[in-house]
């Protein structure tokens, strides 16, 4: 009978309902607005040259899973799979989101259910009645005792479920921190493939320059044997020719930089990995951009998530706190049985049992009225943090909408000037070859074409990385994405 009774309150402890104190967290509401700036562009300038093309901004469209995809480069799909597979900083990330959950896990065990432990022990004891004034005198006994003990406590305002809501908030930041690390890595894969990109065109923009500048030079030298033109003019064909090489070294080191930082990215050593060489030829720029509507961005980022769920585990901190100025029951009961023989251990003459509980009420605790107000100051702080956040990511998608825009224009312009001063320098180079120019005309229209070819590869370049900027600025697509867990700890 009390075997079952003592089952009966196992199994029906947690059944127990309580009315937790502190605020309820609801899911703070997107901005109020139907566009990222004041003044919305649809489709940027288009040019008649290698990444050109116009772009049109698709609102509402969803963002692709794998969004580094649409840059149609198999070498750049291989190695972000490659980044994203073999990262150290990425494993780290999710052995914090694992031990996150666990930590969920193991609290939601100990607040949920009673404590239970059974006992099973024998000891041998001696007495001595004399010592109490009774005959008998030494008496040496064995002694045998099992039993069952429970402990629960009634979490009668909340604290206890407060308590798990915090745990489980922090373990969905690090879901949302381990998502925005893969949207971070892949970025840095795909914007530094890029920049390898950008700093080849650039040598070999340069190269070409050094080339036609020492055919010039090679010329001039002839023509000064022959006293044709005076040694001041080839000196400064030499000048202009040497402070050109003087560019290659610098393109050359940070084209091999980005070769070390893939390999990091990657999870190898510069030493251990032949890495592919990128070109912009092997990248082609997205026509169509997908925009997330405004109302969805707080979702589809993973910062933003993150700060919700650090907002959420605050507001859960803070019913924790005032929970602790309630009083709190504990029960504890107890069913087993004592016998002097091992043999009648188990016999009914043997049961012993017992039950207990204990109110306990906080009636003057100096630092829990200043631990309710530091809870709800945090609160506070989460929440401005919040904002921040959101007002940030706003600025990010805006920022990139503009860049786009302008690295549009900018292309366009430059394109223009390269083709001017590319026809400027062939006219001025037959000019020269008939005499009807000077060295000074000749060496101008050669750096002015030097500059607007290197500026142009430039242009070119940052089209594809501000076009991966916005990807990221959207959140990446993550949540689109079928092989990744999108369940949370908390309700949504």
């Amino acid at each position: 009978m009390k075997m079952r009774l003592i089952a009966g309150l196992v199994a029906g402890l947690p059944l127990v309902g309580c009315t937790a104190v502190g605020p309820d967290f609801n899911e703070p509401a997107a901005p109020a607005v139907t566009s990222y700036t004041q003044q919305t562009t649809t489709k940027t300038v288009a040019t008649n040259v290698a990444l050109g093309a116009g772009q049109q901004f698709v609102a509402g469209q969803a963002v692709p899973s794998a969004w580094w995809q649409s840059f149609h480069s198999d070498k750049l799909n291989a190695l972000v799979d490659q980044a994203l597979t073999a990262s150290p900083s990425l494993a780290a990330a999710q052995a914090t989101l694992r031990q996150a959950q666990q930590l969920y896990a193991a609290q939601s065990g100990a607040t949920r259910y009673p404590v239970v432990n059974a006992k099973l022990g024998a000891q041998r004891q001696k007495s001595n009645n004399s010592s109490i004034g009774m005959d008998g005198g030494e008496r040496i006994y064995d002694l045998y005792n099992a039993g069952v003990n429970v402990t629960y406590t009634f979490d009668l305002f909340g604290g206890n479920k407060r308590s798990l809501e915090a745990y489980a908030a922090q373990a969905d930041y690090q879901q949302y921190q381990f998502q925005g690390a893969r949207l971070t890595l892949a970025a840095n894969v795909v914007t530094t493939a890029m920049l390898q990109a950008q700093y080849d065109a650039q040598i070999t923009a340069t190269e070409s320059i050094i080339a036609s500048q020492q055919h010039q030079l090679d010329i001039a030298q002839q023509r000064f044997k022959l006293g044709a033109i005076n040694q001041s003019d080839v000196l400064n064909l030499q000048t202009l020719v040497a402070q050109t090489r003087a560019t290659l070294p610098a393109l050359h080191t940070r084209l091999a930089q980005t070769r070390t930082l893939l390999a990091t990215l990657i999870g190898k050593t510069p030493a251990e990995v032949q890495l592919p060489q990128f070109t912009l030829a092997d990248f082609k720029l997205p026509t169509e951009l997908p925009v997330v509507v405004p109302s969805e961005l707080v979702r589809q980022r993973p910062d933003i998530q993150a700060s919700e769920a650090l907002f959420h585990a605050a507001s859960a901190q803070y019913g924790v706190a005032i929970a602790s100025a309630y009083p709190q029951i504990n029960l504890s009961a107890n069913l087993g049985s004592q016998a002097l023989a091992a043999s009648s251990l188990f016999g009914a003459s043997s049961i012993v049992w017992g039950l207990a509980s204990q109110l306990v009420q906080p009636i003057f605790n100096g630092g829990l009225k200043a631990g309710i107000k530091g809870a709800e100051a945090s609160f506070d702080a989460a929440a401005a943090n919040y904002r921040v956040t959101v007002l940030q990511a706003f600025r990010n998608v805006a920022d990139a909408l503009q860049q786009l825009d302008g690295d549009a224009q900018t292309l366009q312009a430059q394109a223009t000037a390269d083709q001017s001063a590319q026809a400027a320098l062939r006219l001025v180079q037959q000019q020269f070859k008939l005499g009807s120019v000077s060295y000074l005309q000749l060496l101008t229209a050669q750096q002015q074409a030097q500059q607007t070819q290197i500026a142009l590869a430039t242009a070119q370049a940052q089209r594809l990385i501000d076009t991966a900027a916005l990807y990221q600025a959207m959140g990446g697509g993550w949540k689109n994405d079928e092989n990744i867990e999108q369940s949370t700890l908390t309700a949504k």
